[in-house]
């Protein structure tokens, strides 16, 4: 098969490049290593607990058999398991010493059918971070480069959120924000009399305006987004890019095959096209192209570039920098603190909100203020009230247990601290020298620990969180700071990182390869360092800004 361009992943960037591209009047495939998933047809969306075999809890021997990783996913339950990868069929391996959680959806649409939603702009406290401190490599981009890019991605997707006037956290193209609960709105004034700080709530790719066009809905506020979404009223590539790609005819979809090399010609020092295994039979074919996107998310990006070596590049594709799979991050989180509200017993709240407060960064801006670290971290989080599942905790039967039931328990706050992780040699991806998958492609090899400037961090937003927590009336009960294993902020990213110089980095600013000019990465793969907020929205932007540039290359004819 031929094609102007060839999209490996399905996801959140991959369903960018999809639309970006094809809209451009490319001829573009789609390869997505998993099953196909249709809008609107999400098996459990609709379904209630007493219809599912193990009333929504699922088959608990089954997941220590088959889903040891991705149980330990809060998003992961009965109702959502088929969004999240068989851990048995998908191993991977790690350094005697690493604990890392490698979350992972493979299916049509990725994770964009189980994220977190949360989308905030990075600033030039992040994109200048690494020239900041020293740590890392420079970024080649600042936010005037990526703010039209920003705009792009929030305005399509749908973004709900406040706009704060923050430095540190860009305000963006917002449909209008949901509410803060009455402890939230009591927090967040005295956090900000008390110390300046601002709570907000969360920036989630959860519409509150709907866009009827498009065949998509306001949010209902069942927040039970991860069973997938009929009302495309949360932002993924089913309901919102893949139609548009698809609408251009310009676009193929093949799933359930799992792409395990690109092709190189080093005569032309170009990249052909790919080679994939599909899943269900074990054959193998072949698709040619004159452009090859990489969005399979961050590791198996670059797991698929070490995998594509050669005689030409040995070491892996594109790779004469020598620092592929080097320098991967995931940000440390905690739980920094659970404060009590009792004094709002009296106020309760109707729905179920699909995103949370936040508490935007505020270390380490203008002055270097971070005890032992020299980034940012934010919290997320918010008020929240016990419902009738307590119940499962209590004693108690029939009428009498119902009543008490139906009255909401009382507030609590909870704040979860993320954290920069500092970019880090010793932090890489390799191939493993023994371990193969079902099809005989080397296992991923991961290789990960936090430092002492992430503990730190977290060590400081422990005793802030409590500090700022007693000071709005709470009584603190418990925090923590010591990081979850690596991966449980399921934001990991970098291995294949942008940069300046083509000595030290894998990348340039276009998220164009150094030594290929027709590859381009746009996924996680590229960062060069973690900021403290989530990064979708990021590589969302990045993507679409690639995708410009690629196809004025391509028209130009210098790629």
């Amino acid at each position: 098969m031929q094609f102007d361009a060839i999209v490996v992943g399905s996801g959140i960037t991959g369903g960018w490049a999809a639309k970006e591209l094809t809209q451009a009047g490319l001829k573009v495939l789609m390869i997505e290593r998993g099953r196909e998933i249709v809008h609107g047809e999400y098996e459990t969306e609709m379904k209630t607990p007493w219809e599912m075999p193990f009333r929504g809890r699922g088959d608990a021997a089954q997941y220590v058999r088959e889903y040891q990783v991705q149980m330990k996913n809060r998003h992961f339950n009965e109702f959502t398991q088929g969004h999240f990868v068989n851990d048995k069929d998908n191993p991977y391996a790690t350094a005697p010493e690493t604990d890392f959680t490698w979350f992972r959806s493979y299916q049509l649409g990725g994770r964009s059918l189980t994220w977190g939603r949360q989308s905030y702009r990075w600033s030039d406290y992040d994109f200048g971070a690494n020239k900041r401190d020293g740590h890392g490599t420079d970024w080649p981009i600042r936010y005037a480069d990526l703010a039209p890019w920003y705009d792009k991605v929030e305005e399509f997707i749908g973004v709900s959120g406040a706009a704060e006037g923050l430095p540190q956290l860009p305000d963006g193209k917002f449909q209008p924000p949901m509410a803060l609960n009455v402890v939230e709105q009591h927090v967040r004034k005295v956090v900000a009399d008390k110390y300046g700080r601002c709570v907000t709530v969360g920036r989630v790719a959860n519409m509150t305006e709907a866009k009827p066009d498009e065949g998509r809905s306001a949010c209902q506020n069942r927040s039970i987004c991860a069973r997938g979404c009929s009302f495309g009223a949360y932002f993924s590539t089913q309901s919102s890019t893949l139609p548009a790609a698809k609408a251009t005819g310009n676009l193929t979809v093949v799933t359930d095959a799992i792409v395990e090399a690109v092709d190189y010609d080093p005569r032309t020092k170009r990249v052909t096209g790919v080679r994939y295994v599909n899943t269900r039979d074990g054959t193998r074919g072949s698709a040619t192209a004159r452009l090859v996107f990489l969005n399979a998310g961050a590791f198996n990006s670059v797991h698929l570039l070490l995998n594509s070596r050669s005689e030409a590049m040995p070491t892996g594709l594109a790779n004469s920098s020598g620092v592929l799979g080097t320098q991967i991050m995931d940000h440390a989180n905690t739980l920094s603190t659970i404060a009590l509200f009792p004094q709002f017993g009296d106020r309760t709240t109707f729905g179920n909100r699909p995103t949370g407060a936040i508490i935007a960064r505020y270390r380490n801006m203008d002055t270097m203020d971070g005890v032992g670290h020299t980034r940012g971290f934010s919290f997320q989080g918010g008020a929240l009230q016990s419902n009738w599942g307590a119940g499962k905790r209590e004693a108690g039967i029939g009428a009498e247990l119902k009543d008490k039931l139906h009255q909401p328990g009382m507030w609590r706050f909870v704040l979860v601290a993320f954290a920069d992780c500092v970019p880090r040699d010793s932090n890489r991806l390799t191939l493993d020298k023994v371990r193969t998958d079902r099809f005989g492609i080397p296992q991923l090899h991961v290789e990960f620990a936090f430092g002492k400037e992430e503990q730190a961090a977290l060590a400081q937003a422990k005793a802030d969180a409590a500090e700022m927590m007693t000071a709005a009336g709470g009584n603190v009960i418990m925090g923590l700071d010591q990081p979850g294993p690596g991966g449980t902020a399921i934001h990991e990213m970098g291995g294949a990182r942008m940069g300046l110089d083509p000595k030290t980095s894998v990348l340039n600013k276009w998220s164009q390869a150094h030594d290929i000019p027709n590859l381009f990465v746009t996924d996680g793969a590229q960062m060069a360092s973690s900021a403290c907020q989530n990064p979708s929205l990021t590589y969302m932007a990045l993507t679409a800004r690639a995708c410009d540039a690629a196809v004025k290359m391509l028209r130009e004819g210098s790629i």
